[in-house]
């Protein structure tokens, strides 16, 4: 199993799916345990209208955990087969293992209002 994450460059799981500065992408066995982690650079603008999706599909990714996320990217990452997992937040590897261990659900959470791209105004973001 493949699941990405959002990072920022200290590792942390970014609270916006969409703006992040790169994507880890754990590999994890069959016995749940964390084999490989890849950086990939994230495309320049809106992580929904990108090909990240496509793009992390094609490395066999099936699961995304992210902090916040808007319905426009969700519906584009499951149509390519990934679950997303909303409402994550802290230490990337921390966060897979958790997701591992059964221990993570998602928050149903979404940003309702994607045009403000600064932060204020969100919805995504569980304090």
């Amino acid at each position: 199993m493949k699941i990405a994450v959002p990072l920022t460059e200290n590792k942390q799981i970014d609270d916006h799916f969409g703006h992040c500065e790169y994507y880890g992408v754990y590999t994890v066995s069959d016995s749940k345990e964390i084999t490989d982690m890849q950086i990939l650079p994230s495309p320049q603008g809106c992580g929904c209208k990108s090909n990240i999706a496509m793009d992390l599909a094609g490395d066999g990714v099936t699961v995304m955990l992210a902090g916040g996320m808007g319905e426009g990217a969700v519906n584009v990452l499951s149509n390519f087969g990934i679950k997303v997992i909303r409402g994550c937040s802290g230490d990337a590897t921390e966060v897979v293992k958790m997701f591992i261990s059964g221990n993570l659900t998602d928050s149903g959470v979404s940003c309702m209002q994607h045009e403000h791209h600064n932060g204020e105004g969100h919805s995504c973001h569980n304090d």
